[in-house]
């Protein structure tokens, strides 16, 4: 599961076996945790987040998008 991005409390990361998806992260938080499609962004799941983190959550995304993509594709090598 490689991790992209850590900023504060959360990890932003994919894992291996996404390869079949569209590009998207997992975002964790103690015993929170989401997922956001990348192109484009939006959530795909939530287990725990309020809708004003999710807000949070999505703004940290589109912040770090070029990277998250740009790994997501260097790692599944699409």
């Amino acid at each position: 599961m490689p991790t992209v991005v850590r900023s504060g409390p959360y990890r932003i990361y994919f894992n291996s076996h996404d390869s079949g998806e569209p590009p998207h992260v997992h975002v964790d938080r103690e015993n929170r945790s989401a997922k956001f499609w990348l192109d484009p962004i939006s959530p795909a799941r939530n287990l725990g987040f309020s809708r004003r983190e999710l807000r949070a959550i999505r703004w940290l995304i589109a912040e770090n998008r070029h990277r998250l993509l740009t790994s997501w594709h260097e790692y599944f090598q699409d």
